[in-house]
């Protein structure tokens, strides 16, 4: 099953293999002989037919506009593939926490030693719920529906990778986490997981071309991008804003404050001009030399560290962005 070319029309998994079967019915009132209605799978208060009403829940859900106007420059800040995303054990390995938000703007961020991570909603995993609603034709589906299926596509393909193992489904089960319902099984995700493998990036919203990203690159581009100053604020207090300049600019004070200690020490040697201490006048000289020699080849260490990784990661990326520029040309038209 092709999906990018039946992107509107068939869902990405088997009905077999949905993680959420039939949503149930639920009395409209509080009287036993009222007739009942069907309840979007997560959402109970929300009708299943209420059209307007399930767009307005899924927009804010799965839609990530800033990303995707990002996208043409994500190749910078990231590897340029889907599949860069790191199953959940080895996201404990590289001492990461997993952090739940219900933003899609922040899935799959990270930043240092957190990674943020929005869990399944029940509704996705619902073949029924893809079949007559997500994917309705017109006049029942609203203007944004290609955008809420692609960002909905994405989403899930992501989930291919987080969950490769078996003791990945535990760390997404676990009581703080909840990445997925606590009722299913190894057997039962690995078959819907299975489903999700032909979604290929042309059928994915801009942003799911692409797997984790890093946040302090997204806010460093998002000023010239978005045209403002941050894409996820980190501060909220003045004191943790400016404690992140606190170690650059002690490094730099110590820095010159060494430098002028050893000007400071060869200047107070020239002005030694008895003989009996001419040993001591070499002495300082000496030292004070070597100060500002240490000091010169550190920080042209440090520089030249810098321009280093600055070139070498810069290299990667245009080597990628070429060689997915070719393989993608070089694919026929009725590539699947």
């Amino acid at each position: 099953m092709s999906v990018s070319s039946t992107v509107f029309r068939v869902c990405p998994f088997n009905r077999d293999s949905a993680l959420v079967r039939e949503p149930a019915s639920q009395a409209s009132n509080s009287h036993a002989n009222s007739p009942s209605v069907k309840t979007v799978p997560g959402h109970p208060l929300l009708v299943w037919d209420d059209r307007r009403g399930v767009t307005s829940m899924l927009e804010p859900e799965l839609l990530t506009p800033e990303l995707d106007k990002m996208s043409p420059y994500l190749w910078m800040m990231a590897t340029q593939s889907s599949a860069n995303i790191n199953a959940l054990h080895r996201q404990i390995v590289k001492g990461r926490k997993i952090v739940i938000t219900e933003d899609p703007r922040l899935h799959l961020i990270w930043l240092q030693d957190r990674i943020h991570i929005k869990p399944l909603p029940k509704c996705l995993l619902s073949h029924a719920f893809w079949s007559d609603v997500l994917l309705s034709p017109p006049p029942k589906s609203g203007p944004r529906q290609p955008d809420l299926v692609k960002a909905a596509l994405g989403y899930l393909r992501s989930y291919r990778y987080l969950i490769r193992h078996e003791s990945d489904l535990h760390i997404a089960q676990r009581e703080d986490l909840r990445l997925v319902p606590k009722e299913v099984t190894w057997e039962q995700i690995s078959r819907f997981l299975g489903d999700l493998g032909s979604i290929r990036d042309d059928a994915v919203s801009p942003r799911y071309a692409f797997g984790e990203l890093r946040l302090s690159r997204l806010n460093f581009y998002g000023k010239f991008i978005l045209r403002r100053f941050h894409y996820e604020r980190l501060h909220v207090q003045y004191g943790s804003y400016f404690g992140q300049f606190y170690g650059p600019l002690l490094f730099v004070f110590g820095l010159f404050a060494l430098a002028l200690q050893a000007m400071q020490v060869e200047l107070a040697v020239e002005q030694l001009s008895s003989a009996t201490i001419i040993n001591l006048q070499e002495l300082g000289r000496v030292l004070a030399l070597m100060a500002l020699a240490w000091l010169a080849l550190l920080t042209l260490a440090l520089l030249l560290l810098f321009l280093y990784l600055f070139v070498d990661e810069w290299q990667y990326a245009i080597r990628d962005r070429l060689r997915k520029g070719v393989t993608k040309s070089m694919r026929p038209d009725n590539y699947i």
